[in-house]
């Protein structure tokens, strides 16, 4: 590994640990909704980082829609993630889970677009009976990790491109990570949140279904992109 490379992971690996220092005293009211972060040069001094790395860490927490930057101001908290996530997981893992989700929007994306170019009547009947097992688990209350990333899989499967199965099977753990996280969040909500979910599901079996892949890979996408934000929804209050 050259040498670039090797500063460019370093500084990646720093910024990541920023990004969970942030969220972190942003989750325990440190930094409290809707209120003004500290600038930049105090930032960088109370974290004992860069300001690249830091820069890199508040880009991310945009990205989760966290915190807000406003022209001239500064950046805002917009967003403090409920203190139930880290009963799933700890903080020091979940800005990979984050990015996890990310890298999976533009793969599973494209997945989706060639399964419903592609797909065959066996694989497309998979990719249902994957569906209706997330509905069957939904309705006993389960947590169905296994069952949504075997949905997952049958897409892949149905792009009929085999490097597609074999990274989501590469990262099964930390996708598995992510749903666990999600799903059990769900749990704690009202029961129209898992619907919520299981009908992004349908949109996606509906494309992959009438063979448009513009409409499957936007459908893959916005799910996605939705499970990455909805795990820093945490659970209801009780007046909500």
């Amino acid at each position: 590994m050259s040498k670039v490379s090797t500063q460019k992971n370093a500084q990646q690996s720093l910024g990541a640990m920023v990004y969970e220092q942030i969220l972190a005293v942003i989750m325990d009211g440190t930094y409290e909704l809707n209120t003004k972060l500290p600038s930049e040069a105090q930032l960088c001094k109370e974290f004992n980082v860069s300001r690249p790395i830091l820069r890199e860490a508040l880009a991310r927490l945009r990205e989760d829609e966290v915190i807000t930057s406003r022209r001239g101001s500064g950046s805002y908290v917009i967003k403090k993630p409920d203190s139930a996530v880290l009963q799933f997981s700890p903080i020091s893992s979940i800005a990979d889970i984050q990015r996890c989700f990310e890298f999976r929007s533009n793969l599973e994306a494209e997945a989706a677009a060639l399964a419903a170019e592609r797909r065959t009547d066996k694989q497309l009947a998979a990719i249902v009976s994957a569906y209706e097992n997330m509905n069957d688990a939904n309705a006993s209350n389960k947590l169905a990790t296994d069952e949504d990333f075997a949905f997952h899989l049958a897409i892949t499967d149905a792009a009929n491109n085999h490097f597609y199965r074999n990274v989501l099977e590469l990262l099964e753990k930390s996708i598995k990570g992510g749903i666990n996280i999600t799903r059990n969040l769900s749990l704690l909500h009202p029961e129209s949140r898992l619907q919520l979910v299981q009908e992004e599901h349908q949109i996606i079996v509906l494309a992959i279904t009438e063979g448009d892949s513009s409409a499957a890979r936007a459908a893959m996408k916005n799910h996605l992109n939705n499970a990455r934000i909805r795990m820093f929804e945490g659970a209801p209050r009780e007046s909500e």
